[in-house]
């Protein structure tokens, strides 16, 4: 097997792009067991999500968990499942094209724009293959994760990185590493309660939900914990929130060691036996609603509220496509790509190149 991919024939003509690669989570092809058992199986045995010796964990992951976790997963994204795919593909495609419409509009049309999934299709070698082809020279990658971890942004470098191994001739490479306190996010984020509370009135609590971690994680000196805390004490101080007004959270836990705390279904259920009237939940850690927010967050941890003895409970949703969250991100990739040439240029040798290996006569 060659060491190198085939790198693209050059062709006469041929441009200098510079390109965004917008890069989330993943997601299954469908809602079936067969679908999940991919997905889980490619999720779970990357060692930045378990850091478990690999023979040990491949025992267990091959023996017990894809025999018996994509089934339930599987019933689970069917509850959320929309006409387009996974709500999750489908609000980073649309972000996507968003993105790239209002880059046009600041001035830079020629900046192509991407968008690929760490576990699932497309995947980040496809869309990077796909950019080169294109003519991009330099590419910009943003995981649309606002808190580092290395289970999540480190690991898309760590698949962008095995790209460059297996390509004789890469591109020019840059990484936003987070965007946990960008003044633009936060005020996306806020925008979407106050709209919400102007809607439906006031919560006695809101709870700000973020993905849950290893304990471990935070011991061995990752960020993510920290960043979490400055993204919810961020939205607190512009919503204008006392400390009993609010709560930070972790929800999602996988196995029996400690995770990062409070998690959030035992606060719920603790607020419910509280009797508190009333609860908002959103999850500042995603920019695109997903199963996690729209079936743990929205439906789960709903049920276990009411049933403690909670008064009403409502899921704000993340900030998708809103208009000012895509010109924050725009702003965002705007300081991100600077000193870069953003004007789609004519490879001078090009043709040279094309003429040399007998491409053109």
């Amino acid at each position: 097997m060659p060491r190198y991919a085939p790198e693209p024939a050059p062709t006469h003509g041929a441009t200098r792009r510079t390109a965004v690669l917008l890069v989330n989570l993943g997601t299954p092809e469908a809602p079936t067991k067969s679908a999940l058992r991919r997905y889980l199986g490619e999720f779970l045995w990357d060692p930045r999500i378990v850091e478990i010796p690999r023979p040990i964990w491949w025992l267990i992951l091959n023996l017990f968990v894809l025999n018996l976790r994509p089934a339930k997963s599987a019933a689970k994204y069917a509850k959320i499942w929309m006409p387009e795919g996974s709500p999750l593909k489908v609000h980073t495609e649309r972000q996507a094209k968003l993105l790239k419409g209002w880059l046009g509009q600041a001035g830079n049309p020629d900046v192509a724009v991407a968008w690929a999934m760490r576990y699932g299709q497309p995947s980040i070698a496809s869309a990077l293959d796909r950019l080169k082809a294109d003519g991009a020279e330099r590419v910009l990658v943003v995981p649309a994760y606002p808190q580092y971890a290395a289970s999540s942004s480190g690991s898309v470098m760590d698949d962008v990185a095995d790209w460059i191994k297996r390509t004789r001739n890469p591109m020019e490479i840059r990484f936003i590493k987070h965007f946990h306190d960008e003044p633009g996010y936060i005020a996306s984020v806020v925008a979407t309660v106050k709209e919400y509370w102007a809607a439906n009135g006031r919560p006695d609590k809101l709870l700000m939900s973020f993905h849950g971690l290893p304990r471990r994680s935070l011991d061995l000196g990752d960020p993510y914990y920290c960043e979490c805390q400055k993204t919810g004490r961020l939205i607190a101080e512009s919503l204008g929130l006392t400390p009993e007004q609010y709560l930070i959270t972790f929800q999602s836990r996988f196995g029996k060691a400690e995770w990062l705390q409070p998690y959030t279904q035992a606060t719920l259920e603790k607020l419910g036996h509280e009797k508190t009237g009333r609860v908002d939940v959103i999850c500042p850690g995603f920019v695109a609603d997903c199963l996690e927010t729209l079936e743990e967050i929205a439906m789960d941890c709903k049920g276990d509220f009411l049933s403690s003895g909670g008064g009403e409970y409502h899921y704000i949703p993340a900030v998708n496509e809103r208009p000012d969250w895509i010109a924050a991100l725009g702003s965002l990739v705007s300081r991100h790509l600077a000193g870069w040439p953003l004007a789609a240029t004519a490879d001078p040798q090009a043709k040279e190149r094309a003429a040399s290996l007998g491409a053109i006569s």
